[in-house]
């Protein structure tokens, strides 16, 4: 939720900026590029410090950074400043996919898919949050107070941090049996349970020992695991490359990059196709336009449609499985841009907008789904943290090349650009290597020998 509002806001603060401190246009725009540059750091860097050194060091790391500089932009005194601020807010935002994948690991697998989906819907409710608060504060108290009461979710993540506990499976990967025999057993106590007869052991332990005891018998490792895999510096990186896993890796990076493209370039063309007709080589998001309450407003209006795009692919994730989840919600959205090639009246091309933003938006959330389940829990957060970057390299790359093209009057060429990323993106569904559905997580990267 925290990182839905701290993105979203982008949409209102640059134009009041601008006009406060007679900014440029490309002053302007860089108060949203840092951000998107900040994010593609830090979920590349949170998912290496979250699977060399605990989900819980990540959480915090996370929390603290991004509260801290979320609040400290709405006292900016200048530009420079604010650009800083909003660059290590964004790395902390970044972080956003590991308690993703930290949630993943304490969820039954035969919840799975449908309890992912309502952790996604609060990106939702989130987008839903900023643009009811943008529409109430920034007539009355201006840009400085949206900041400031914008970060207060993000606070309330660095207070949760210390309910959290550190995931077992992290805990089992990396030798600490003890440890995470005892998260497990106060899992079973708040949830009145009783764990599972026998003992924790590891995997190793089990395949290389002549046991001859029963399985209820066995042995409470207390050394480190064996099977867990040293990951010094940046080798967990370098296991996405792997020969078992370089092929899904790639994979996913289309996906998100395909998913991160349309999302964003729906959003922007909602906002080009709700300020009136397009007006060629004029800007997008001209400041005149904040002065009434028609763009927030839109954006409030146009965040519901997520609404029934997360139902959708919450019936759809544990019904039909990921893949085809995808392929579904990848074939609806392309079908609702392929007519906005050509003009429209208005009440269609909303329409149209809102269908393809409710399948978009339903393929994102199974597509974060899949990536932390196909992922080991060894190299889990580097995983999803790298594809996420990807992700936000396009939403970097999107307002200057799509926004670009419907700003030049090349409206059937922007669709196009769209639609080829979407088929795209459904091709490299086709070829990821299984299906999630049911699966147990695995742990370990497997070696090919």
């Amino acid at each position: 939720m925290a990182e839905a509002m701290e993105v979203m806001i982008l949409s209102f603060i640059g134009p009041s900026v601008k006009s406060e401190w007679g900014l440029s246009s490309g002053q302007e725009s860089l108060i949203t590029t840092v951000v998107f540059a900040g994010m593609l750091i830090g979920a590349y860097s949170w998912g290496i410090i979250s699977d060399n050194y605990g989900r819980r060091i990540g959480l915090l790391s996370v929390a603290a950074v991004t509260s801290i500089f979320s609040l400290l932009s709405a006292f900016a005194p200048n530009y420079i400043s604010l650009v800083v601020c909003r660059t290590v807010a964004g790395i902390g935002l970044g972080g956003g996919p590991l308690y993703s994948a930290w949630f993943l690991e304490f969820v039954p697998v035969q919840n799975r898919g449908i309890w992912m989906v309502v952790f996604s819907t609060f990106w939702t409710i989130g987008a839903i949050l900023e643009a009811a608060l943008a529409w109430t504060v920034m007539p009355r108290l201006g840009w400085r107070w949206l900041l400031a009461l914008s970060s207060v979710p993000c606070f309330a993540a660095l207070i949760f941090y210390f309910l959290t506990i550190e995931s077992p499976r992290y805990l089992y990967m990396n030798g600490m049996i003890n440890e995470a025999y005892n998260v497990l057993k106060k899992m079973a106590e708040i949830n009145g349970r009783e764990l599972p007869s026998g003992l924790l052991v590891s995997d190793k332990v089990i395949e290389n020992e002549e046991m001859t005891s029963s399985e209820e018998t066995q042995l409470l490792s207390t050394g480190r695991n064996k099977n867990a895999i040293s990951k010094p510096g940046f080798s967990s990186l370098l296991m996405l490359f792997s020969p078992s896993l370089v092929k899904t890796t790639l994979l996913l990076w289309m996906i998100y990059f395909g998913n991160s493209f349309s999302y964003y370039g729906v959003v922007l063309l909602t906002s080009e196709f709700s300020s009136g007709e397009i007006k060629c080589s004029s800007a997008i998001l001209n400041s005149h336009i904040l002065k009434d309450s028609s763009l927030y407003i839109d954006a409030f209006v146009t965040s519901l449609a997520e609404l029934p795009g997360l139902i959708l692919s919450a019936f759809l994730v544990d019904k039909v499985g990921r893949k085809i989840s995808m392929l579904i919600t990848y074939l609806c959205g392309f079908m609702f841009l392929l007519p906005l090639m050509f003009h429209h009246y208005k009440i269609w091309t909303t329409a149209l907008l809102f269908g393809a933003r409710m399948f978009i938006i339903g393929n994102f959330t199974v597509a974060g789904v899949y990536c932390p389940e196909i992922y080991p829990t060894s190299v889990r957060t580097t995983g999803v943290g790298v594809a996420s970057a990807v992700g936000r390299i396009a939403g970097m790359i999107c307002p200057l090349v799509a926004v670009d093209l419907m700003s030049g009057c090349h409206q059937m060429a922007a669709i196009i650009l769209f639609e080829a990323v979407i088929i795209l993106s459904g091709i490299s569904v086709l070829f990821l290597p299984f299906e999630t559905k049911g699966r147990e997580l695995t742990d370990t990267v497997a070696v090919n020998k």
